[in-house]
């Protein structure tokens, strides 16, 4: 049977749309991929078994120094409380810290909470028992993993009603993750590393970098030229920190002596942080009846910033705990701090600070 011209021209139309569609439908599905890419990975100079990506990612930024890194540990921050009594000394890995926070303890002496997220270290030592302090400082790093040599059952039940992942000397989970240090006198032994202390959390969380604390800039930020500041926490803390220009860091020192780790190395900093605080005694005691005090975390006070051989003198506001601290200067403008790691005291109120 020979087609009429209408039902030529019909298929003719038809064969068109089809011929159109296909093309579109081509274009469409190698425009969804990438270029020289047949599964739509990432673009190559050459193809072919071997070939290399021509764009790399762009590098990672450590959440808790605002410092860029070519790989970011997918872990939760780690805190350590280390013992700052001067038998304790000299300590070993705080160099290793993103940030370290400076508490008051019974009778005028200090410990550290030493938090790890970015960097590692080898050794951890002496490690001591934690405070209420404690709790109320590390919420705001998530639910970081938090290790101590114990407490008394008061501090032990603030830290886990917090949500802090308890890897405690005592704790089973943790307990094979510390070690005593043969040429160290007890207390003042107990040691660790982050990656044992990370084992030891790993039945606990499969978290991710915690949010940042602190915001931060490379560039200028307006300041006093400052060589050194005076935290005098007591006779024993006897803090200072001395500006170095060679190093571009914060060098630490208990009074004219520089505060060394157990490898020689001095302690410094990129930012330091002194952020005073009102103190509240608890009901707590220590071995010879002296009465524990707690930092109150939050509210508001003065605050000194050093970055970059500059002070900012400012104020520091946390409403509630839920809150991260932030710091601001006079204007009430948020001050960033350098990329970096960083060193918050937190004194008490009526100590005086000086600088020069």
């Amino acid at each position: 049977m020979s087609l009429t011209r209408r039902g030529r021209t019909f298929i003719g139309l038809l064969a068109l749309i089809l011929l159109a569609s296909g093309v579109v439908l081509t274009v469409s599905f190698i425009g969804g991929r990438s270029k020289g890419s047949p599964l739509g990975g990432p673009s190559s100079s050459a193809s072919g078994p071997g070939s290399v990506p021509t764009t790399e990612p762009p590098p990672s930024v450590c959440p808790l120094t605002g410092a860029t890194v070519d790989e970011l540990p997918d872990r939760p921050a780690l805190a350590v409380k280390v013992e700052n009594l001067p038998a304790s000394r000299p300590q070993t890995g705080l160099g290793s810290a993103d940030v370290v926070f400076e508490e008051p303890v019974e009778g005028g002496i200090t410990r550290f909470i030493v938090v790890y997220q970015c960097r590692d270290a080898d050794r951890i030592e002496p490690i001591r028992s934690a405070r209420f302090t404690d709790a109320s400082v590390l919420v705001q790093f998530g639910q970081p993993l938090f290790a101590y040599a114990g407490g008394v059952p008061k501090v032990v039940t603030r830290v886990r009603e917090a949500g802090l992942l308890d890897i405690n000397y005592n704790t089973k989970a943790g307990a094979a993750a510390y070690h005593r240090d043969l040429d160290r006198e007890a207390p003042h032994n107990l040691y660790s590393s982050t990656d044992e202390l990370y084992a030891a959390g790993e039945s606990l969380t499969t978290a991710g970098p915690p949010g940042p604390v602190f915001t931060y800039t490379s560039g200028k930020v307006k300041g006093k030229l400052v060589n050194q500041i005076h935290v005098p926490f007591s006779s024993s803390s006897d803090v200072y920190w001395k500006w170095s220009s060679a190093k571009k860091a914060w060098l630490r020192f208990h009074g004219d002596v520089p505060h060394v780790s157990s490898n020689g190395a001095q302690f410094q900093a990129i930012n330091v942080i002194v952020q005073i605080v009102k103190i509240t005694m608890t009901d707590v005691t220590d071995a010879n009846g002296v009465h524990s005090p707690e930092v109150v975390a939050t509210g508001t006070g003065k605050a000194y910033v050093l970055r970059k051989g500059k002070l900012v003198v400012g104020t520091w506001s946390r409403p509630t705990l839920a809150d991260v601290t932030r710091y601001f200067d006079s204007k009430g403008k948020e001050i960033p701090l350098a990329p970096g790691n960083t060193w918050v005291e937190l004194l008490p109120n009526g100590i005086p600070v000086s600088y020069s």
